[in-house]
């Protein structure tokens, strides 16, 4: 195994850095929206910050995507100041960057021993995987994100004002191989990118619709699946900017073409490695432990679902015949189902997440998805019946029906006893308030469809 792709530790980094010349260095910690901040720092205070932690402000947590400050004070605001928090970087984060000039690498740092840790989407997740590993278990993951790629910049883009947007291909025509070899070059530079960043691609190939591509990365140890999908994301937008192109992860960026999904792939192991999913002797192979993580997954999916569909935009891609849930329903191997099992061996037995779209934000998606799923064994709950045929078609209950919007959504999490359980009041109020905020700041908007509508007629 190369250097770059170990898990090291603080004086291996500290080698890794001396012996490579390294000079500047990057940090990043995760906002509540899944959007990296960070800046660059010398090799001598990241040396010292390694050992001791740094101050980082906390404005990060009390501003939304677009820096504009939340109204009320949560966590932060301006009550205090907006001080800074404790943040301690993480060395097994180490990353090198193929996309700058310098030889340079970036590191993951987190809240998670300081008063932010009740906040940060990276220390909820580490929280979540820590109940985790006290039941006896520990959890692999994958994220595979679909996104469209246009001939734009973010100076067109804005001059067009998002519209007639240049995909970088037209027409629909998912696993394109006629696609993928007249843009092989493309292909061969996405997946490289990732491989040099640790994060590789088992998979790229198109999707249906102008110039979309689906990307699955590999599964690894959660908390690294996390890590891998935020970095994804953000360097996957840098490399196409690099390349006079933007990549967009919206949920939906057009009324068009169907939404841009962010599955989950999960299973579980045994202290012992085992697979904790897989019994031969059960039907599909599925063991007690799984159809019980299935049945907390089904059950608390309406009430974790803002951590999952956390924009405004989200909620226009979960509707019947996009090939995204509308109902918290399971099926086995039912890709309209929004909880997919997949029977397999016991390395390959998992659940897959569908109802996440490419918008998440990774961290606390999984701690969502997990973390409902250690509720149901915890409780040893039975999901329904699973679905055959069209689950859009299906009867279910009224209570697994998803929220139509996101204050919908916010409303339900915040009155949620399990989410506060699992993830701490401190969280629960503060990341429901946020995602209020998110939900007003559209309705204060005067759009394209509502003037088309009402200019003239009303």
């Amino acid at each position: 195994m190369e250097e770059k792709d170990k898990n090291m530790t603080a004086a291996e980094v500290k080698k890794y850095i001396k012996d490579h010349q390294i000079k500047n260095i990057k940090l990043a910690v995760v906002d509540i929206d899944g959007v990296l901040r960070g800046k660059y720092v010398k090799a001598s205070k990241f040396i010292s910050a390694l050992d001791k932690g740094l101050g980082f402000c906390n404005v990060i947590f009390g501003w939304d995507s677009d820096d504009v400050l939340y109204d009320k004070d949560s966590f932060t605001g301006w009550r205090d100041g907006f001080t800074d928090a404790k943040a301690n970087i993480d060395p097994s984060t180490l990353r090198i960057l193929p996309t700058e000039v310098h030889q340079s690498i970036i590191f993951l740092a987190d809240f998670s021993e300081s008063e932010a840790a009740t906040i940060c989407p990276r220390s909820i997740l580490k929280k979540t995987l820590d109940r985790l590993n006290s039941l006896g278990y520990t959890a692999t993951a994958a994220c595979e994100f679909e996104f469209f790629l246009f001939d734009e910049t973010p100076k067109t883009v804005r001059a067009k004002n998002f519209y007639n947007l240049d995909p970088i291909t037209p027409g629909n025509f998912g696993y394109s191989v006629l696609r993928n070899s007249t843009h092989s070059q493309l292909y061969h530079e996405i997946m490289q990118l990732a491989e040099e960043m640790g994060m590789p691609l088992e998979g790229l190939h198109t999707e249906t619709g102008p110039g979309v591509l689906e990307g699955a990365i590999e599964h690894s140890s959660a908390l690294r699946a996390a890590d891998n999908g935020v970095l994804f994301k953000t360097f996957m937008k840098v490399w196409a900017q690099q390349h006079n192109m933007m990549a967009s992860f919206m949920a939906k960026w057009s009324p068009n073409y169907p939404g841009q999904s962010g599955h989950i792939h999960i299973s579980l192991q045994q202290k012992d490695g085992s697979s904790a999913f897989y019994d031969k002797g059960k039907m599909d192979n599925m063991s007690d432990v799984m159809r019980w993580f299935i049945g907390g997954q089904q059950k608390l999916m309406p009430e974790v679902l803002a951590m999952i569909a956390s924009t405004c935009n989200s909620y226009t891609r979960l509707i019947p015949g996009f090939w995204a849930p509308t109902a918290a329903l399971w099926g086995i191997d039912n890709r309209t189902c929004a909880l997919r099992a997949i029977p397999g061996t016991a390395k390959s037995q998992r659940v897959e997440y569908r109802v996440s779209a490419a918008d998440i934000n990774p961290h606390l998606a999984m701690a969502a998805a997990i973390g409902s799923g250690i509720w149901g064994i915890e409780n040893k709950i039975e999901p329904l019946k699973a679905v055959t045929g069209n689950a859009y078609e299906a009867d279910f209950p009224e209570e697994l029906q998803l929220p139509r919007t996101l204050t919908n959504a916010a409303e339900l999490f915040k009155n949620s006893n399990v989410a506060r359980d699992l993830f701490g009041d401190a969280f629960v109020d503060h990341y429901a308030y946020t995602r209020e905020w998110e939900d007003m700041q559209q309705r204060r908007a005067i759009t394209d469809w509502q003037l088309n509508r009402y200019f003239e007629i009303i």
